[in-house]
């Protein structure tokens, strides 16, 4: 009898084990292993691999917007990710989620891990070639950028590159530009750029956003926003500023990088101010602003102008 009970206990605990959902293979299991992401319209779309990866590690569930990926590659129109996955053996198969559906990466081996998508992918949207090869590829060719509200707004294409050669993705605010050109107000980065067809487009990004350069042509090299013809106010010989400095006494500032920003077409005016720099380096005392600059490739002259006064370049 004893014998017998134990066999029936044995059973059932056989049983229920059987009944359970196959949880005990362990979170990061499932069917499907990820080969490569994309995000868009089948027109306008971009790789989101990286990015997914890093949302995967997050949680295991997200809801899917713009924001997320931090790009917009299509605007006005409903996006879908597609993620591109392989079986166990060995087919292949693509997931489709809408705008505002919730991912949830149950299905997908390795997710929390992120342990996939990182071999070389050679198919587009629909599994044929893609539009773009390699990292430094995307749809659109940028022209120009500036940075600030519709009021007051600063060309900032030299430091978007730099930021550009250093990752494809940035959080955007005043210290990655160096300047707050309307302080107090809501600045946003305006890219205006080209794409395969020859149409012009403007991009905009609103403060504390993140900016992926995923979808411009070449913005890992920064081989682009040279032209001197494009952009507010750019005829003829462009005014450079090789270099500025502001301050009084023993405290100085680089003030370069806040005047290149500022800087548009042949001239420059403005009023010397802790504003028009973006500190005040020496409080209570009246700061100077010394300034070298050239015309195109013409001579360099430097200018001196005290806080208060107007600076006019040339």
């Amino acid at each position: 009898m004893q014998r017998r009970h134990c066999t029936l206990a044995l059973a059932a605990l056989l049983a229920t084990a059987l009944s359970r959902p196959a949880l005990a293979r362990d979170d990061d299991d499932g069917e499907f292993l990820i080969l490569h992401a994309r995000y868009g319209t089948e027109e306008r779309n971009v790789n989101v691999t990286e990015r997914l990866r890093e949302l995967a590690r997050q949680d295991r569930r997200f809801r899917l917007t713009n924001d997320v990926f931090g790009v917009d590659p299509d605007p006005g129109r409903t996006k879908t990710l597609r993620i591109f996955t392989r079986d166990r053996q060995g087919h292949d198969r693509s997931f489709d989620y809408r705008e505002y559906d919730t991912v949830d990466g149950a299905q997908f081996i390795g997710w929390g891990g992120g342990r996939w998508g990182e071999g070389e992918w050679s198919r587009g949207w629909h599994g044929g070639p893609p539009r773009d090869e390699g990292r430094d590829s995307g749809e659109f060719t940028i022209l120009y950028a500036t940075y600030g509200t519709s009021r007051r707004e600063v060309d900032v294409t030299d430091r978007l590159r730099e930021l550009a050669r250093r990752d494809q993705r940035f959080r955007l605010g005043n210290e990655v530009f160096g300047m707050d050109p309307d302080p107090g107000q809501t600045k946003r980065l305006r890219i205006v750029a080209r794409d395969r067809g020859g149409r012009e487009r403007s991009f905009e990004y609103r403060e504390y956003d993140t900016v992926d350069g995923a979808q411009f042509v070449g913005w890992g090299r920064g081989d682009w926003g040279r032209g001197g013809d494009y952009g507010p106010g750019r005829p003829g010989d462009r005014l450079v500023i090789e270099s500025a400095s502001y301050g009084s006494d023993n405290r100085w500032i680089d003030a370069t990088q806040a005047l290149r920003a500022q800087a548009r077409g042949d001239r420059f005016e403005a009023e010397v101010s802790n504003e028009l720099v973006g500190y005040d380096p020496a409080p209570g005392q009246r700061k100077l602003l010394t300034v070298s600059f050239r015309l195109g490739n013409g001579p360099v002259n430097t200018v001196r102008v005290r806080e208060g006064d107007r600076l006019r370049l040339p």
